[in-house]
């Protein structure tokens, strides 16, 4: 058996004990038989590249028929094997996945017309809500493409990377994969902005070491109370990701000023489980003050919408420095790396009830009401009333960064960046957006154009009696949700 194959079923095995090696085998000796005879640009066989995607989501746990797919996605379209070949020969599960990656595949945010982008990237959404594993595949070819966008023509590395960014970093965040969505922005950052690319590494660099040195002395430190308290975790260190940190620097309230970002370096804190979490949160502000402005965020007590969990301390070092500390379980840290992968990898899904027969079926595979938000992109085309505006809007609702807010009730709620009060009413409750009469954002009476920000405590005072949204707010507001709801009532009141 040849190394590469080897080192897949090693993979396997190492995550899970239900592999059927003969079938994975056979799969791979079909894909790469029919690949025989063509190369990447990289100059490397074709094989290398559907191996290399399903090696990546066998090291995530991902179930054997994930692999089988990943193993021939790229079939129908390198190598004009039907989707009828594949499901005669694998399986309908297999041959129905192939479909969907290669259906996926399609999307093109270069070079189409803005409704054409809209209904492919809409298609995409609909095979998520089917089968999530079709996106997952997806997204894992993006990045093995990105691993060797080097070797592509030079003409085409700013669009596929451009495309990385606007679509699948921002994809990969909102199913909770942190590392993929930093390791997608990291990838495309050089080839899409390369002088300021270049900038960011000259400047930062002295920064990074003596953010490093200063670090790795408190992660020590840390690591003796943790002992000391009988607490048992795990201490280490992250930098900042390059792409993270060049959008942070063009705040205006950075102006570019590195020494203003106190997070180059993070301490994440990994312990076994919740109370353990909550008692190493206890050991650390024992000896290091909390920073009173930045507070403390509890993403254990009250998850981001998907599906984070962290608690988030910043301190203040013996040299006055602000430092931040993550603290997690290990169950939390695998769903904060790998979201969806993790969520819906076939151990964690029998784990938690899946039977025997739904996850031979694909069912638990299917979007759970946490993930609710793909259903709604899948059913987008019929609630669109104004065409002229549905693009930006759909890519807004899909593919913006997110924020997140809290109710006074400490419910969080998902909003695209740059969101308003208006646009937190609609997410409420559709109702609420024609009763609005005040807004409060952390205790201050705000403008209903107030762009939040992740953190925010926010409060609509209700009017006694409903009444007519403002035109006016469609000029500012983000969410689609809040867009439909405000035509809708300004049409109703003008008949």
């Amino acid at each position: 058996m040849e190394k590469r194959l080897a080192d897949l079923i090693e993979q396997v095995e190492a995550k899970r004990n239900d592999l059927d090696k003969d079938r994975l085998v056979k799969v791979y000796d079909f894909a790469s038989e029919k690949h025989r005879g063509q190369d990447r640009q990289t100059g490397d066989e074709y094989i290398t590249h559907p191996l290399a995607v399903a090696t990546t989501l066998a090291s995530w746990g991902l179930d054997q028929t994930t692999i089988e797919a990943a193993l021939l996605h790229d079939l129908p379209e390198m190598s004009g094997v039907s989707i009828d070949e594949i499901k005669e020969l694998f399986g309908d599960e297999v041959s129905s996945l192939v479909e969907g990656v290669d259906r996926v595949g399609k999307v093109q945010l270069r070079g189409s017309q803005n409704t054409e982008f809209l209904e492919n990237l809409r298609r995409m959404f609909v095979a998520m809500a089917q089968d999530i594993r079709v996106v997952l595949i997806r997204l894992t070819d993006r990045f093995h493409n990105m691993e060797t966008l080097d070797a592509v023509p030079f003409s085409k590395q700013k669009r596929i990377a451009m495309e990385t960014l606007e679509i699948y970093a921002p994809l990969a965040e909102r199913l909770g994969m942190g590392k993929l969505k930093g390791d997608l922005e990291d990838m495309a950052f050089p080839f899409i902005y390369p002088e300021e690319y270049a900038w960011l590494l000259d400047i930062a660099k002295p920064h990074f070491k003596y953010s490093e040195n200063n670090v790795s002395g408190i992660m020590n430190k840390i690591r003796q109370q943790l002992v000391k308290h009988k607490v048992k975790a795990k201490v280490e260190g992250r930098p900042k990701r390059k792409y993270s940190l060049y959008k942070k620097l063009l705040r205006p309230e950075m102006g570019r000023d590195i020494t203003k970002i106190y997070d180059l370096m993070a301490v994440r804190v990994i312990a076994p489980d919740t109370s353990s979490c909550y008692s190493a949160l206890g050991v650390i502000h024992q000896y290091w003050k909390p920073v009173p402005q930045y507070g403390l965020s509890d993403f254990i007590a009250q998850p981001k919408p998907n599906g984070y969990q962290s608690i988030h301390t910043k301190v203040f070092d013996s040299k006055g420095n602000i430092v931040e500390i993550q603290i997690r379980s290990e169950e939390m840290h695998a769903q904060a790396e790998y979201g969806a992968a993790a969520h819906f990898a076939y151990s964690n899904a029998k784990s938690h009830g899946a039977s025997d027969s739904d996850l031979k079926g694909g069912t638990a595979f299917i979007i759970t009401e946490k993930m609710s938000w793909v259903k709604q992109l899948a059913s987008w085309q019929q609630q669109v009333s104004s065409p002229s505006d549905s693009y930006e809007e759909f890519k807004i609702d899909a593919l913006s960064h997110r924020i997140y807010v809290f109710s006074p009730l400490g419910d969080v709620y998902d909003l695209p960046e740059n969101s308003t009060p208006v646009d937190f009413a609609f997410e409420v409750h559709s109702g609420l957006g024609s009763y609005i009469q005040t807004a409060i954002v952390n205790g201050h009476i705000v403008s209903l154009d107030h762009e939040l920000k992740s953190g925010d405590i926010v409060e609509i005072q209700k009017s006694k009696n409903p009444k007519k949204p403002n035109r006016d707010w469609l000029r500012f507001i983000k969410t689609h949700k809040a867009k439909e709801g405000i035509r809708k009532e300004l049409q109703l009141s003008s008949h």
